[in-house]
């Protein structure tokens, strides 16, 4: 302890660059603080300090030492407060960034909300790419792959991609057996607001093949758009299937090419690196973790 108050002494007169404000911080005399500097460099054998009668300021030794001191009371700190919360509930205001997909999140939110009442959800629904540290998000949920280094990210789970049209459509203008099909259908389509490009549609396509230039009949930025004209017999449509289930199990959409879709999409929940997280972010990763995808094997990345 009389090391770590050394520490903090140092820290104090080297950000201060006084004795005596130094001590003003700490509570203690200037000579207080003089004599824990001295007994700090003949500790060290070494001299942190040029001192005169109207400056003091950083040796280079002292210089390389404030870098270490800053780590260590900043490891203290961390272990400190982690400890504090270990035993914390989740409480406090907790902003979340969701994509526009209700029907996989909301009964999910409502169940969290239900579990930690003293938690307050602040929940920004948008497809738009957000920068959760400048904005202020305490964790953002997405559909894809995490590209910000400055956050960690927890898989939720896959889903699978459905191409779909309602009976009707398809009696109307048949049934497309080949990707090369719908280039005789109505389409409708998704714009990302980010960017404004259109979403691709991830059809199988041989070597060298280039990608089909679907017909854009309507374009949305939502998911239930799509899936209101989809049913109503306007088009195909694109779409994630747990956006879908009901209407596909009881036979109001029929999903189409299946065996030529390339990929299943991917959900992340993603939040501020830090090596403690703070309970309500914690508590709200783990509920989703055990929520969102109940039957996916969860699996966590960086």
């Amino acid at each position: 302890m009389e090391s770590l108050n050394g520490f903090m002494v140092f820290v104090q007169v080297a950000e201060t660059r006084s004795f005596v404000a130094a001590g003003r911080v700490l509570g203690v005399s200037a000579s207080a603080v003089g004599k824990s500097i001295a007994r700090l460099e003949d500790k060290l054998g070494a001299r942190l300090f040029h001192r005169s009668t109207r400056s003091i300021t950083l040796t280079s030794e002292g210089a390389r030492f404030l870098e270490r001191s800053r780590r260590i009371l900043a490891e203290i700190e961390a272990a400190q407060l982690e400890i504090s919360q270990a035993s914390a509930a989740p409480r406090g205001r907790l902003r979340v960034s969701l994509p526009l997909v209700s029907a996989l999140m909301l009964p999910v939110l409502s169940d969290f909300m239900q579990a930690y009442p003293q938690i307050e959800l602040d929940l920004d629904f948008t497809d738009r790419v957000v920068d959760v540290i400048d904005e202020g998000f305490d964790a953002v949920v997405r559909i894809g792959e995490p590209g910000d280094s400055r956050l960690v990210a927890r898989k939720l789970g896959t889903f699978r991609w459905r191409v779909v049209g309602s009976p009707a459509y398809f009696e109307r203008r048949g049934t497309p057996k080949t990707p090369a099909d719908l280039l005789d259908h109505t389409c409708l389509h998704y714009r990302y607001p980010s960017t404004g490009r259109l979403e691709t549609w991830a059809l199988r396509r041989a070597k060298g093949e280039p990608e089909l230039a679907l017909p854009v009949s309507m374009i949305c930025n939502n998911i239930e758009t799509r899936v209101c004209f989809a049913l109503e017999g306007r088009g195909i449509a694109y779409l994630p299937d747990f956006s879908i289930r009901e209407p596909l199990a009881d036979g109001r959409l029929r999903a189409v090419l299946s065996s030529h879709l390339e990929r299943p999409g991917v959900v992340h929940v993603l939040w501020p690196a830090s090596k403690h997280p703070s309970p309500k972010v914690r508590a709200l990763v783990d509920f989703l973790s055990a929520h969102v995808f109940p039957s996916t094997r969860k699996t966590a990345s960086r």
